[in-house]
């Protein structure tokens, strides 16, 4: 397995115990009836500050997700995994952990820094794949 991919790989299971730390105090905070029910209706209540955080930092990872897939993809079918590239997956995948907090903490302006380092990390590696 190429470096590229153990990093994919780490940050589906980042993903993982991503949603693992939003669910369970949404759970708490809205109750496992609403949340196991279809969600027809808006909850009776709101989520907490940092578990409506931990929702978005949750959902920024899926959309990041998707195009740091799409380079490893890229990297890996194409036989262009270098040294370059392999630095950029392991910086993408730091900067994904490192966000979580970020976000959760509302550490400003940091949370868009770091995020800004992993989708130039994921931009990196795609162009690196074409020269």
């Amino acid at each position: 397995m190429t470096p590229e991919l153990t990093a994919l790989a780490l940050a589906g299971l980042l993903q993982a115990a991503q949603f693992t730390v939003f669910a369970i105090p949404a759970n708490i905070e809205l109750g496992v009836g609403y949340t196991s029910s279809p969600r027809d209706r808006p909850p009776s209540r709101e989520l907490s500050a940092v578990t409506g955080r931990l929702q978005r930092a949750l959902d920024n990872h899926f959309e990041g997700l998707i195009l740091f897939t799409l380079a490893v993809v890229v990297v890996t079918l194409g036989n262009q995994s270098t040294p370059v590239t392999r630095y950029a997956a392991w910086i993408y995948l730091a900067a994904r952990v490192l966000y979580i907090p970020a976000y959760a903490f509302g550490w400003r302006p940091w949370r868009s820094a770091i995020w800004s380092v992993g989708f130039f990390a994921t931009l990196t590696m795609i162009v690196a794949a074409l020269i």
